[in-house]
């Protein structure tokens, strides 16, 4: 038996869980208030903090930091990486310290993940970070010289999703195309092509969501952010979260949408069925990366647990490929079994070295 430690950094509290092999034996959500997170500038100045949390939370749990294989987290904003498994070492949390790539919870886990791992001499990893970037070159370029696609998202829990579909039928994940649609407060949706995530669409490029603005129409956008009316900052919460169904309702929870919607808010149900269009638009999006040879379309994440939610998405799209319904934001399972690949020798982790940081 292997037992693992698994650390999942969010804006306002850190997960954590512990695992047997591929059970779980606790876990537990560490919160943390405004007041306690007001001295810090960015979310990586909280290492020493959230890092003694997790060890003060294992050891009340009645778990010893040296009973541990391996310590897992979700990874940061790195540079440009490949899916998969990699070692966290003093470069990669340099990175996550100086340079990273945007501002985000999920920075500090690698960081605290090594100082623990530091303590009882055990290794630390990270497992499909979020800089995730398997994009095919093509599927990178825009109509603006200069500017790209973005590849960041969801990639721990799609990419689960998919590999879960595969060993659910039998499948070999190198020989399948698969669209996974993350539903969740960002809504991303990638393809898998034969063995990589050869194309993705980014929550601020896409869908609708609940938090998030998604794709927007530039010209207005651009005009928007030279009116004066906001700075760089304001504008970006106004995009990332405070758009999308906010924006109209107020609110983020699709369970008091759904309410209102089936109360017989006209409004509500007007902008619900447009973002449940939108996703179904983006989802055929990407179905000529791979001539429309797709084999399953994956609907995942929380708002996958709505029946009506999903069967509007399914009604629209049913006739383009099979569809698999896989709920949840499994990302503490996904996390335990990226580190079990690496344990028993099915995967090897990568190391991120200084040419990989351009």
């Amino acid at each position: 038996m292997k037992k693992l430690l698994i650390i999942n950094p969010g804006s306002t509290s850190t997960k954590i869980a512990v695992f047997e092999d591929d059970k779980c034996k606790w876990t537990e959500s560490i919160g943390h208030s405004t007041e306690e997170l007001a001295p810090f500038n960015c979310v990586y100045d909280q290492l020493v903090f959230r890092t003694e949390l997790v060890k003060k939370t294992v050891e009340e749990h009645g778990d010893s930091m040296d009973s541990f294989a391996a310590i897992m987290s979700r990874g940061g904003n790195l540079p440009p990486v490949s899916a998969g498994a990699y070692e966290v070492t003093d470069f990669m949390t340099d990175c996550l310290q100086y340079r990273a790539r945007d501002q985000h919870a999920s920075n500090v886990g690698a960081g605290i993940a090594l100082a623990l791992a530091k303590q009882v001499g055990i290794k630390a990893y990270i497992y499909d970070a979020v800089a995730v970037d398997e994009m095919d070159e093509i599927n990178k370029i825009t109509g603006l010289k200069g500017m790209r696609w973005p590849a960041r998202g969801h990639n721990l829990n799609t990419r689960a999703a998919a590999l879960k579909y595969c060993e659910n039928h039998g499948l070999d994940y190198r020989d399948v195309n698969l669209i996974v649609v993350h539903l969740g407060g960002g809504i991303s949706i990638n393809l898998h092509s034969k063995g990589h995530i050869a194309d993705f669409i980014s929550d601020c490029a896409g869908p609708i969501c609940p938090e998030r603005a998604g794709g927007l129409p530039t010209y207005d956008v651009v005009k928007l952010c030279y009116s004066g009316e906001f700075t760089y900052d304001e504008m970006m919460k106004h995009l990332q979260r405070k758009g999308g169904m906010i924006s109209y309702f107020g609110t983020a929870d699709m369970r008091e949408i759904e309410k209102r919607y089936n109360d017989g808010d006209e409004e509500v149900k007007l902008v619900y069925e447009a973002m449940t269009l939108s996703i179904a638009k983006n989802i055929a999006k990407l179905f000529p990366d791979v001539y429309g040879k797709v084999d399953c379309i994956i609907l995942t994440g929380g708002i996958a647990n709505s029946e009506m939610f999903v069967e509007q998405i399914v009604s629209r799209i049913s006739y383009l490929a099979p569809i698999e319904i896989i709920p949840g934001e499994n990302e503490m399972q996904a996390l335990a079994e990226g580190a079990l690949r690496v344990l028993n020798g099915k995967e090897k982790a990568k190391i991120l070295t200084p040419e990989d940081d351009v």
